[in-house]
């Protein structure tokens, strides 16, 4: 296919699945990118919003959405997707919170973050490429997608 009529979510697809070929590195960024994710969600969700009637998860929220929008104007399939992992994730963080406190949710989302960061890097030594998001930081928010896509193509979607 022509480059000039591809859409942008396969530019930043084919971009990031070229610096992701080792099957090792892949199998790290599909479980590690969903830990990243989240972990990313509960961090926001533990900075509170003082006055309001929501005193955690508002700035999560608000994240989830713009991020939301960025995935479903690249691709409404994998917006919907994006909308579902987004509210499972802010079902998890208000679960941990209710049910073990907001430190507990802090200290698991700083765990999972810096572990899940670490076998990232781990998975670029094998790969011997440098992560994507060091060439463009909107590599960040690509490699969800990219995982959510692998997942769409496994069940035979369009993504």
């Amino acid at each position: 296919m022509d480059a000039t009529l591809q859409r942008p979510i396969d530019r930043y697809f084919a971009s990031y699945s070229g610096d992701h070929r080792n099957l090792l590195n892949q199998r790290i960024h599909v479980v590690a990118v969903p830990a990243i994710l989240w972990s990313v969600v509960a961090l926001v969700w533990c900075i509170p919003v003082v006055g309001t009637w929501m005193k955690t998860g508002v700035w999560a929220a608000f994240a989830m959405f713009f991020a939301w929008m960025f995935y479903y104007r690249l691709s409404r399939p994998l917006g919907l997707g994006m909308l579902a992992v987004f509210f499972l994730c802010g079902c998890v963080c208000r679960l941990v919170e209710m049910r073990f406190g907001l430190q507990a949710l802090l200290w698991s989302a700083v765990t999972v973050f810096v572990a899940a960061w670490i076998a990232q890097f781990i998975g670029h030594k094998f790969e011997g490429r440098k992560p994507s998001f060091l060439t463009d930081l909107v590599y960040l928010l690509i490699g969800p997608a990219w995982v959510l896509a692998k997942f769409y193509r496994k069940m035979g979607w369009r993504y």
